[in-house]
């Protein structure tokens, strides 16, 4: 089963995404800091991480950059509602994803497919 780390700060948005997520049939793993994604990512294989870009503490866009050393084998996908940060974003984590505030639930679960069906044809998905 394909393993998601969600890392959104908005208990509501957070509570929302994972159902979506959950009912797609990934499993999914919610924090609601970057801080608290990072050990977590040391800690466990996933394979996506989802995460806000405007988070307190530690960012998305820094969040990503410890994934990537941590576990590059995690894909990456930002979701936020400020368009001046998905400039910073395709900058700063030119392989991530980035979806926009407002999407609907369906946008994001096809975003993630997207994700894994790219990996399986590129052969960089993992078992």
């Amino acid at each position: 089963m394909i393993r998601i780390l969600l890392a959104e700060d908005e208990e509501a948005m957070r509570t929302y995404l994972s159902r979506a997520l959950e009912n797609a049939g990934y499993s999914v793993v919610a924090v609601d800091r970057g801080t608290a994604a990072v050990p977590l990512l040391e800690r466990e294989h996933f394979d996506l991480l989802l995460s806000d870009i405007v988070m307190p503490e530690m960012d998305g866009i820094e969040l990503a950059q410890r994934c990537a050393e941590i576990s590059p084998s995690t894909k990456v996908m930002f979701i936020t509602g400020f368009a001046a940060v998905t400039l910073k974003a395709n900058r700063e984590a030119p392989q991530a994803r980035v979806l926009s505030k407002p999407f609907h639930l369906r946008d994001l679960v096809l975003e993630v497919e997207r994700v894994f069906e790219e990996a399986s044809f590129t052969g960089t998905r993992q078992p």
